[in-house]
Order: C-alpha cells, then sequence, then structure tokens
C-alpha cells in the first residue's frame, strides 16, 4: 500500500467520491450531473456512500436528486438510500414500487 509520500498531490486532496472506483470512466467529479450521481449509487463503495450521505445532509436539492434516481433507475440498494433520505428528514413512501435492479438490468 503506499504511504502518503508515494501518492501523487491530487489524490492526497480527493475526496472520496473523487476516488470511488465507481468513476472508473470518469476523469472529473461532476455531482451536478444525474449520470454521475446514478453511477455513484449503482457502482459506488462504502466510503463514497457515506460521503455522498454526508453530502446530502446538508444539500436538499442533492437529497431530491438521490430519491428521483432511485425512484426511477435500477440501482442495487434503492430501500437503503431511501431508508437514509427518511433519516435524513425526507419523506418517503417505503411502498411505492421501484424498479428491480437485477430483472430490470437483464440483457
Amino acid at each position: 500500500m503506499p504511504t502518503p509520500v508515494d501518492l501523487p498531490d491530487w489524490e492526497l486532496s480527493a475526496t472520496p467520491l473523487d476516488r470511488s472506483p465507481a468513476l472508473w470512466n470518469r476523469t472529473t467529479l461532476d455531482l451536478s450531473s444525474d449520470e454521475v450521481l446514478a453511477q455513484l449509487l449503482d457502482r459506488g463503495d462504502m466510503t463514497a456512500w457515506r460521503e455522498l450521505y454526508r453530502l446530502a445532509a446538508t444539500d436538499v436539492t442533492l437529497r431530491a436528486r438521490i430519491k428521483r434516481i432511485v425512484s426511477t433507475v435500477p440501482t442495487p440498494l434503492p430501500r437503503f438510500w431511501l431508508a437514509a433520505l427518511a433519516g435524513l428528514g425526507e419523506v418517503v413512501d417505503f411502498d411505492a414500487p421501484l424498479l428491480d435492479y437485477y430483472l430490470d438490468n437483464a440483457v
């Protein structure tokens, strides 16, 4: 494992979202993009999800976008995100139908 001395400067200042393996096909993090946000919700790791939750705690617009994405795009853990959003004060309908990640992504 590299030590901080071995890491490039950009890795030392990068956030967990910047370093997320979910963004393997991106050169920069653009959280204003629904596509990037959906990619993080779909392919992110726990570290990236913690950072998203931390940001959503103070950003009502981000919370609304997360809610819309997990309600309309098949993601692996939509109820996890809905529960997290409810914990942040969002009104959530847990009985609303959600797309099935495993059925709706079948090839």
